[in-house]
């Protein structure tokens, strides 16, 4: 009787000794990865704060000087914030929903029982790969004014599109498209796969269009994986910087109409050399896009049906 006492007892020690084990050696597995993290994100973002709070000397070789929270205000009500801010915002409308809306169009294209559809799906996907210099510089030889696709269909704007203080920005952000277009196309597939076919086969057997099938059916059944494109939509636009670094530059005519906050940022930090104002900036950054994504979260995923 004793001896099965004992042994009743000893059941949930060895499995609480057998869980802090696992768990030893889930985190022994993770540190590695922790360091690169801590190294190369925790403490550069941590140190961005300490940044903010010191102002760059207007010469060379003087020490920087403290002055508090004056500076974040002073940058955030610059007018070089504001303008950069709103153009950020621009861009931001340009991509997401032209990029969610193609994205879906091709993956129910791609759903369809057709000879060779699988072909057609790597080439829609095929743009997640391709890396953004190799992008930039094929979109930047078709924009090119002289032997460009534009001067070759008879257009030959002046000054060039990427050049131009009005176009350069729309551009720019028909590259970005471009390149999101194969995330959202593989999200959308997946999607697409996943939902119930009995559902689909109801809706058909009961006499729905195709519109409205695909409309009171498939997109509600469809919600979580739009929003979760939503979200991955937002944090690439406002990610977005090689593209803009490559076809515009910081010495083009039209650099201020495509200043976007992350590439303000880069400027302020290599070409103006000050440090603290591109802390500012960057936290500003982190911090929109935190709010932007806890609003998703909180607000737009109320209106996702996660059927089973």
């Amino acid at each position: 009787m004793i001896r099965g006492v004992e042994l009743a007892e000893a059941g949930p020690v060895r499995r609480r000794a057998r869980r802090v084990r696992e768990a030893g050696l889930g985190y022994l597995l993770l540190l590695p990865a922790l360091c690169v993290f801590g190294v190369f994100v925790f403490y550069p973002f941590a140190r961005n704060f300490k940044l903010a709070l010191y102002q760059t000397p207007p010469y060379p070789n003087l020490p920087s000087t403290y002055v508090g929270l004056h500076q974040v205000g002073q940058v955030l009500s610059s007018s070089n914030f504001l303008e950069s801010l709103v153009t950020t915002v621009l861009f931001v409308v340009f991509i997401v929903p032209a990029g969610l809306l193609i994205g879906l169009f091709l993956a129910v294209v791609a759903q369809r029982q057709l000879r060779g559809i699988a072909a057609y799906r790597v080439i829609f996907s095929s743009t997640v790969v391709t890396s953004v210099a190799v992008s930039a510089l094929v979109f930047y030889s078709l924009m090119n004014p002289v032997v460009g696709l534009l001067p070759w269909l008879g257009i030959s704007p002046h000054p060039s599109v990427l050049e131009n203080t009005t176009w350069a920005l729309p551009a720019v952000a028909v590259m970005a498209v471009w390149q999101f277009i194969g995330m959202s196309f593989i999200i959308m597939s997946a999607g697409l796969q996943a939902l119930p076919e009995d559902v689909l086969e109801a809706a058909k057997v009961d006499g729905a269009s195709t519109w409205t099938s695909f409309w009171r059916v498939t997109v509600p059944l469809l919600s979580p994986t739009l929003f979760f494109a939503l979200v991955v939509a937002m944090i690439y636009a406002f990610q977005t910087f090689g593209q803009i670094d490559i076809l515009i530059g910081y010495q083009n005519a039209a650099y201020e109409h495509v200043n976007v906050l992350i590439y303000n940022i880069y400027t302020t930090l290599v070409y103006e050399e000050n440090p603290g104002r591109a802390a500012v900036m960057s936290i500003a950054l982190f911090a929109i896009t935190l709010v932007l994504t806890v609003l998703q979260l909180r607000i737009l995923e109320r209106r996702v049906h996660y059927g089973r």
